[in-house]
């Protein structure tokens, strides 16, 4: 087996602490996903609200919906999808792409299929500070090709968000991120850094691979794997096809978490006042008064 230019022997290497299969569920309107973590098993792993593989075919998708206190990131694996907001932001993100939304103090968007078949993604929510939750909503979007990417002895990686092989993201995250796609060729390995104090976990997308010790078993397409503590992750693919996941890891937050649907802020009267602001139109949802998506 081949293997990369990272050491191997970290000081503590993490293991798998806990596998969920992401068992198909509906949302939106018509919509499939396998949610993984935001359902009883993982209801929250800090700073993480949400993991969901969707795949969605016109005329299901999400409609007109809000958000308060909280990033998402949508990130295609095949097909596009259409997004526009009552700020008039609007645009399609195709196969590779990503799109970064801080929804800060509040966005009403709609998210919809942009082509015929199937429309394949991940989209992850990541939980803002109590100092961020009511900034300005923002977008960092990257095309797929102009998200940095390396390849090493049989290992492929986009670097979505943070570093690995060396290079990395552009992508400013409020709340430090670690955002990996890897693709592992048969009979291949990888260790990969991750900082010590955060949270990890694998979303496998694509064949079976072996995550941390050598001799773990082999884990499948759409188990969400979360991640025991240490400084790094070793992974191998014993396999004779290639091998796809993501890696992603943040820094906790350590705040209380007060959830109601698509709000998420620290405390009941806070998620109330939420649920009114978005009611009446004010303090962030003002332009939801007259808008709707085209």
């Amino acid at each position: 087996m081949s293997a990369s230019d990272q050491n191997s022997c970290f000081q503590q290497p993490r293991s798998v602490t806990k596998k969920i299969l992401a068992k198909p569920q509906s949302e939106g309107v018509g919509a499939v996903v396998r949610r993984s973590i935001g359902r009883p098993e993982v209801k929250y792993f800090d700073p993480f609200l949400m993991l969901d593989e969707f795949a969605v075919s016109p005329p299901a998708g999400f409609p007109d919906h809000p958000h308060r206190g909280f990033e998402t990131v949508t990130y295609m694996l095949q097909g596009a999808f259409t997004h526009q907001d009552f700020a008039g932001h609007k645009g399609t993100i195709r196969t590779g792409d990503v799109q970064w939304m801080t929804a800060g103090r509040g966005i009403i968007h709609s998210e919809m299929p942009a082509g015929e078949g199937t429309q394949r993604g991940l989209q992850l929510w990541i939980n803002l500070s109590s100092r961020d939750k009511m900034i300005e909503p923002r977008y960092q979007e990257l095309l797929n090709e102009d998200i940095p990417r390396a390849e090493k002895d049989g290992v492929e990686v986009k670097v979505i968000a943070g570093e690995a092989m060396g290079i990395h993201s552009p992508v400013y995250t409020r709340t430090p991120t670690l955002y990996l796609d890897f693709t592992l060729k048969p009979h291949t390995q990888y260790h990969q850094s991750i900082p010590e104090s955060w949270n990890a976990f694998v979303y496998i997308i694509e064949g079976e691979g072996v995550f941390g010790s050598h001799n773990s078993p082999a884990m499948t397409a759409h188990h969400l794997l979360i991640l025991g503590p240490g400084d790094g992750l070793s992974v191998l693919n014993k396999s004779s096809k290639q091998l796809r996941f993501v890696l992603v890891g943040g820094q906790p937050l350590n705040e209380p978490v007060v959830q109601h649907g698509p709000f998420v802020m620290n405390t009941q009267d806070e998620i109330d006042k939420t649920v009114e602001d978005y009611y009446y139109c004010k303090n962030g949802f003002e332009m939801a008064r007259f808008w709707r998506s085209q």
